[in-house]
C-alpha cells in the first residue's frame, strides 16, 4: 500500500485510506479515524509559519517567516518546519533527547524550549531526504469550512467544531557537504522518528 503526504511533508497516510479510485479525497466518514483526524488537523496548518522562524521573529514580524512545508508529532502536538530548520529538528530528536518526549503531547514543547534556549544543529548537519511526490496527482485538502460542513452532515451526535479538531496557532544555513550524510525516509523509519506519526507539539 503506497504511502503519501498531502498539503505538507512529513504525516504519511496510506493512499488506498484516504484516496478514492476516481483520484480524489474520500469522503470524511469513509476515511478511519486515525487518518481522519491527522487530515482534519492539517487542514488548520498549512500555510502556517514555521515554528523555528516563529519563535525568531515573534508575532509582530511573522511575515518573516517561511511558510511550513514540513509537519512532525501528534495531532495537537506537532511541530511544523521549513526546509531550513529541519535538521534542528533531527539533531535535537537524535541526539539532544528529543526523542525521550516522543509520542507525547508535550513533544513539540520541548522542541520550542530547546530551541528558544538558542540551541540549533551543527553546521551542515544531514535532513531527512524525503520521498517528493507529483502534487497534481494528489488530490488538494478541503478548506475548514468545507471540512466543518462535510463533518456535521455525515456525523450524528455533538457538534464537532473543526477549529477545535484543526487548531489554529496564535500566533541560510548552508548546505556544506552533508549530502551523502542524509536520512532516506526508510532509514529515518527504522530509527526512533516514526514518519507515520510526524513529530513534533502543543499547538
Amino acid at each position: 500500500m503506497a504511502k503519501v503526504s498531502i498539503g505538507l511533508r512529513g504525516w504519511r497516510f496510506d493512499e488506498e485510506e484516504i484516496i478514492s479510485e476516481d483520484g480524489e479525497l474520500k469522503p470524511l466518514e469513509e476515511i478511519p479515524e486515525e487518518p481522519r483526524e491527522r487530515l482534519v488537523r492539517l487542514v488548520g496548518l498549512v500555510e502556517e509559519p514555521c515554528d523555528v522562524c516563529y519563535l525568531e521573529y515573534g508575532e509582530e514580524e511573522v511575515h518573516r517567516s517561511r511558510e511550513a512545508e514540513i509537519v512532525y508529532g501528534e495531532p495537537g502536538g506537532e511541530v511544523l518546519l521549513c526546509a531550513e530548520h529541519e535538521p534542528d529538528f533531527i539533531y535535537w530528536f537524535r541526539e539532544a533527547g528529543g526523542s525521550e518526549h516522543k509520542g507525547s503531547q508535550e513533544f513539540g514543547d520541548r522542541f520550542h524550549e530547546w530551541v528558544a534556549a538558542g540551541n540549533e544543529a551543527p553546521d551542515g548537519y544531514a535532513s531527512v531526504e524525503h520521498v517528493e511526490e507529483d502534487p497534481e496527482g494528489l488530490p488538494e485538502l478541503p478548506d475548514q469550512h468545507e471540512v466543518q460542513k462535510r463533518l456535521e452532515e455525515n456525523f450524528e451526535g455533538d457538534r464537532i467544531d473543526i477549529r477545535a479538531l484543526a487548531g489554529e496557532k496564535s500566533s541560510d544555513r548552508g548546505d556544506g557537504d552533508a549530502e551523502d550524510d542524509r536520512l532516506s525516509e526508510e532509514e529515518l523509519a527504522d530509527s526512533d522518528v516514526d514518519l507515520s506519526t510526524e513529530y513534533p507539539s502543543d499547538r
